[in-house]
């Protein structure tokens, strides 16, 4: 792709006509396409089919989907769409993607708008305007809080390292994508990793340490990491090498003896990763091959005291206190083709062609496919969110993220 065609931004809502449009992440990195939203159902087809991903940016682009659909309602004259309508279309909107709690956030928040009014009240310029007001704050607050948690991500990275007295090149893995393409902008963990370059590199940095390499994992079976993230450090100009999901502890090991790894050596101090839905006792939702991240951090720090900091970074949109701990998140599970099968261009040289699906296994298989696991909070060092103070454990080992 032409360096012009490039593109970080995934949502485009055009304030005056009214239009929603989302950069399509199924043909990223090949071809920059945007797909029109006019409808809660288109909303909802994007959403579950991943054309756009991310909670923080499926929250955004399913509250548009709800101002440009009730635009154009009223701009059809049909006056006969309901509250109780209206709600009902919310409802089905939720479960697109039931794991990630930012879109049930807002689309209950839409619904408390609602609830001011009869379920027979038909749906005027009042109610537009007050959604169409809600939604354009939860797209702006949103870039903000991206701004705020990438420098509060910073300040923790600096505060870890100066506590061990680490000098020298450091590492961080990350997987999935958790970008600009994610999110309104910046990002949540890769804005962490984006604002740590930024002050950190080699260049920049006024500590005794600097932001040397960025290893983000593939992730599979959809290879966001792989696909997107990977566009996104390039667009950035940050330098990272790609790694297999099973290829962390190997890449941990061999680049705490030094190992040098493609011309790199830093060893990994931090595994920064999102979220889809943190509940109240920190257990976090992430995309399936977190937790192991986790688990292998934990390893590598009881073993050989690699004091590896395990983070989650995302905005309190994300954080869900009604449920109690992991085991009551519901997991979504993805179709097993994603499995079975590869999708992609054909490729031939510079040329990318048409798309085409390559089977990997044995057809008719039993497969299972979450699209989620879950990190307890006892692995997880630190929750960044978009609060100057980041949220640490007690003397307890407990989060308290309700402050």
């Amino acid at each position: 792709m032409p360096d012009e065609a490039k593109t970080l931004q995934a949502i485009k809502f055009d304030t005056e006509k009214i239009k929603l449009e989302i950069l399509d992440q199924l043909v990223l990195p090949y071809s920059t396409t945007y797909i029109p939203i006019a409808t809660t159902t288109d909303a909802f087809h994007a959403i579950k089919s991943m054309q756009v991903r991310g909670a923080p940016a499926i929250a955004i682009v399913g509250a548009f989907s709800v101002v440009v659909d009730t635009f154009n309602h009223l701009q059809s004259g049909n006056g006969e769409r309901t509250i109780a309508d209206l709600k009902s279309a919310l409802a089905h909107l939720i479960k697109s993607r039931p794991t990630a709690v930012n879109l049930a956030n807002a689309l209950n928040d839409i619904s408390s708008i609602l609830s001011a009014y009869d379920d027979e009240h038909k749906v005027d310029h009042e109610v537009y305007d007050k959604i169409y007001k809600y939604a354009v704050q939860l797209y702006d607050d949103d870039l903000a809080n991206n701004f705020k948690i990438g420098d509060n991500g910073l300040n923790y990275i600096v505060e870890s390292l100066k506590s061990e007295n680490f000098t020298g090149p450091f590492s961080i893995i990350t997987i999935c994508n958790t970008g600009s393409l994610a999110t309104s902008g910046h990002g949540t963990a890769l804005g962490i990793i984006r604002s740590t370059f930024s002050k950190l590199n080699q260049e920049t940095s006024n500590h005794e340490f600097y932001l040397d390499h960025v290893y983000p994992c593939e992730t599979r079976p959809y290879n966001q990491g792989a696909k997107l993230t990977t566009y996104e450090l390039a667009y950035e100009s940050i330098p990272f090498t790609l790694i297999c999901d099973n290829m962390v502890s190997s890449l941990i090991a061999s680049l705490s003896h030094s190992k040098v790894i493609h011309g790199k050596s830093s060893p990994v101090k931090f595994i920064i990763v999102g979220a889809d839905r943190i509940v109240k006792n920190g257990d976090t939702a992430n995309k399936i091959g977190t937790f192991q991240l986790a688990t292998i951090a934990s390893f590598f720090n009881a073993t050989q005291n690699a004091n590896i900091k395990f983070i989650v970074a995302a905005p309190r949109t994300t954080i869900d206190l009604d449920t109690a701990d992991g085991a009551g998140i519901r997991i979504e599970e993805r179709p097993q083709k994603e499995l079975t099968t590869l999708v992609g261009p054909v490729l031939n040289g510079s040329q990318v062609g048409e798309k085409i699906t390559v089977g990997i296994a044995t057809p008719g298989i039993t497969v299972w496919n979450p699209a989620f696991d879950v990190t307890p909070h006892a692995l997880i060092d630190g929750i960044i969110t978009e609060n100057p103070k980041a949220y640490v454990k007690d003397k307890d080992g407990n989060y308290n993220l309700s402050a």
